[in-house]
Formats: structure tokens, sequence, C-alpha cells
């Protein structure tokens, strides 16, 4: 046989049968006085195994250790570790799933911030309304950032401390008056006198659990000197100003 009629005869392509021979699973046939290769049929039962391999979804590492006349696994050790690692597949896409029916039915529907965790989701859109607020986006944004980059244990602390500074219409209104505040210094500078008031009600909103240990965040975390940059400088000190009030009453 040539290598087209191998090829048509297992079902794969010559240029499939050209790349096993270039990694060494099929071996090279002997070659016709004109210079063509002449497969016979142990060519064409190495390649249908091959195929059947491949099918299985063996890589073609893989392929080789059981090709090999002195193979370091047998068929059924490495048969086993493909089933043992499509059963881990399986439990992964099925917790992804989980993960997206539970986004795709959560009752606050999918926030502009999406995809976030279902609470986070339900938190947010507690606070839907105030989205003519730059600020009130800002926040959401932040949380969402938050959310995806805290580590796995300190999610579930965080979500807590969403609820607690959201989780009320009561706090959903004050929330909303802290955003407008922030939003009027918008261009202003950091000595506009209503810095102070616009911090002292930004530091009543926060959860002592937001951020249970504040230092001098803005010399030591990058987050949030990119997060100051975000910011007009009036702004940008009624944080910080927030952000020291707490640092001093919690001592």
């Amino acid at each position: 046989m040539r290598i087209g009629e191998l090829a048509a005869v297992v079902g794969v392509t010559t240029r499939a049968v050209r790349h096993y021979h270039h990694l060494g699973l099929l071996p090279e046939p002997e070659r016709r006085a004109n210079g063509y290769r002449d497969y016979g049929l142990r060519h064409a039962v190495v390649l249908a195994r091959i195929r059947r391999l491949t099918e299985l979804g063996l890589g073609l590492a893989e392929v080789r250790d059981v090709l090999a006349d002195d193979a370091v696994k047998d068929l059924v050790e490495v048969l086993t570790e493909l089933d043992e690692d499509l059963a881990r597949q399986e439990e992964a896409l099925r917790e992804r799933r989980a993960r997206l029916r539970a986004l795709l039915d959560a009752d606050g529907g999918m926030p502009p911030e999406g995809p976030v965790s279902p609470e986070l989701a339900a938190l947010l859109a507690g606070t839907a309304h105030l989205s003519g607020s730059p600020m009130a986006v800002k926040d959401r944004e932040i949380f969402a950032f938050l959310e995806t980059t805290v580590p796995a244990g300190e999610r579930e602390r965080l979500v807590s401390s969403v609820s607690e500074a959201l989780g009320t219409p009561g706090a959903v209104a004050r929330a909303g008056e802290v955003y407008a505040l922030l939003d009027a210094l918008a261009g202003a500078e950091p000595c506009d006198p209503r810095v102070d008031a616009a911090a002292r009600a930004l530091a009543d909103c926060i959860p002592p659990t937001l951020f249970p240990e504040i230092g001098e965040l803005d010399q030591q975390d990058e987050v949030l000197r990119a997060f100051y940059a975000d910011l007009s400088p009036a702004q940008a000190e009624a944080v910080r100003r927030a952000l020291r009030m707490l640092a001093e009453e919690r001592r």
C-alpha cells in the first residue's frame, strides 16, 4: 500500500501518518524502486492502534509508552491513569456547571460587574438604583475586584462585610448619601471644606470587618494607591481621612 491508501484504510490523514513517522510511533516501511513507501498489514495494524489510543484521549507520548517494546507502563496502567484523569475533569466540570447555574439563577440577576458570587450579586442588586453615581459604580467594581483577588478563605468574610455595609435598606440609603458627598468632590482640591464631612460619613459606613487592620494603607498598598489615582484629589483625601479616623478609633 502507498501512504494515501494506508491513510484511507485506517481513517486518518496522510499528514498524520507522516507525523507518526517523525515521532517514531509508526515504523518506516521499505521503499519501492521508485522511492515510494510500501506499507504492509503490520503498518496498518499499528496505525489503527494509534488511532484507537488517541481517540481514547491518550497523548502521543503516552501512545509511545504503550507501543514501545520495553514499555515502562502497560496499557492497563495507562488507561487507568487516563480514566482517573477524566474522572477529575468530570468533577471539575460538574463544579463549574454548578457555579454557572448558581450565577444564572441568582435572585439579584447578573450585575454589570459580573460574574461574581450569587451572594455578592444579591447585595449589588440592592444598589442598582445608585448606578448614576460614579462613586457607587467604582465601589461596586472594587467589591467585585476584591472578591476575585482575596484568598479563598477570606471571601466569605468579605461578602459578610459588604452585607453589613449594604445589606439593609437603611444601610444602602446611608451609602447613597456618602456617594453623593464624594461625587460632589469631583474636581475639587484636598483643602475643600467639604472633605471632612465626606470623610466622617464614609468612616461611619465602613464596618469594622471590612478593614480589620488599618495602618498607613495609603503608604503601603499598591492597589489602594491605584484607587486613589482614579479619584479627584479631594475624593482621595476624603478616603484617606476616613481610614485615619477608623485607625484612631480602633486604637
